[in-house]
């Protein structure tokens, strides 16, 4: 799930390429990958997992995949400023999907550009495709099946430990899922923006790997990235929460932590 530099490099002129970026549209247009695509992830926040709620993801994301192009025998890579939230959201989509033909760039632009590797400042227009690929219920979780499983799955909350412990409020309640560990998704990440080795990962997460892990965040963009550290790793039963705090936080009648 993740790319080096050299291996984006080195198959650029493939047409069979889709390279989306992530970022804002200002650092976009200041200079990217050549070929690269705008693909603003941030705009999209679903925060409803009842049942309606993961139709409309469903219908939302499948559009959202046409317009960037993906068709079964495209190759997609994600990039962002680093190895980040907004690259790995667009990983965890396209496996939601299971398009396993997708990547992130280790490192994301700051070490390409470190690398002095070839930019280019022209937009890239979209090549709409009429994308259908097959949903996989395994990666994906809504409020019901935490709140009736509390204490037999592990929560892994990627949010900072203010939002965890409730001193920061970022909905109309504060705190965290009940029996949630909370382990911040910037611990992922090595000072220079690529992903840390399975050596370093394996000593944070330190669960047995059959364990059925769901993880979350504010709006499941921090989750998908700890989500892509704990595939890394090996864990087979691993799930994002697509509602997160955004959603729970908000829905009075479930139980919360300080």
């Amino acid at each position: 799930m993740l790319i080096s530099t050299t291996d984006l490099n080195s198959i650029l002129d493939d047409p069979n390429l889709i390279i989306a970026d992530t970022r804002s549209f200002k650092e976009y247009s200041e200079g990217h990958i050549p070929g690269a695509v705008h693909l603003d992830l941030f705009a999209f926040h679903w925060i409803d997992t009842t049942k309606q709620g993961i139709e409309n993801f469903n219908n939302q994301t499948q559009n959202l995949l046409s317009f960037l192009g993906v068709t079964r025998e495209k190759k997609v890579i994600f990039y962002d400023s680093i190895s980040g939230m907004l690259a790995a959201r667009g990983v965890w989509m396209l496996m939601y999907f299971s398009h396993e033909n997708t990547s992130m760039l280790d490192g994301g632009i700051t070490k390409w550009k470190k690398e002095n590797l070839p930019l280019e400042t022209k937009p890239n227009g979209f090549k709409p495709s009429d994308f259908s690929g097959k949903i996989n219920p395994e990666i994906i979780s809504g409020f019901e099946h935490i709140r009736d499983n509390l204490d037999k799955i592990k929560i892994l909350d990627s949010r900072s430990t203010g939002e965890y412990d409730g001193s920061i409020m970022r909905a109309a309640q504060s705190g965290h899922i009940p029996n949630a560990i909370n382990i911040d998704w910037n611990q992922n990440i090595n000072d220079d923006g690529t992903f840390k080795n399975d050596e370093q990962l394996s000593k944070m997460y330190d669960f047995p790997k059959d364990t059925e892990i769901v993880t979350y965040c504010q709006g499941a963009y921090r989750a998908a990235n700890s989500f892509l550290a704990l595939k890394k790793l090996g864990f087979q039963n691993v799930k994002v929460y697509l509602g997160s705090w955004g959603e729970w936080g908000n829905k009075l009648e479930l139980p919360v932590e300080k």
